[in-house]
């Protein structure tokens, strides 16, 4: 069944092409997992840094808009001094 499915030149370079790319990918995931296992401390503090980084990131971004609200209410009350709305009855 396999050499039903799998003969010719272009079904034979598909199924090579494959057979390279799950063993590649294996390889580096299984050297990826010791690596990880090896320097867990490292990645533990690359994590950490990390959120870190991202904590930071979400209080100057919380820190502009509260600046930048403060900013639009102060402007709406100046430029809304002498204003007055008038509506016609027909539209």
């Amino acid at each position: 069944m396999f050499r039903f499915f799998f003969s010719g030149p272009p079904a034979e370079q598909t199924a090579k092409t494959l057979a390279k790319t799950g063993l590649i990918t294996g390889l580096l995931l299984i050297g990826f997992g010791m690596l990880v296992f090896i320097l867990r401390d490292l990645f533990a503090l690359l994590a950490a840094a990390v959120f870190f980084v991202a904590g930071f990131s979400a209080i100057g971004y919380a820190v502009r808009m509260f600046i930048l609200r403060y900013k639009m209410k102060k402007s709406d009350q100046s430029g809304r001094e002498n204003v007055r709305i008038h509506i016609d009855g027909d539209f």
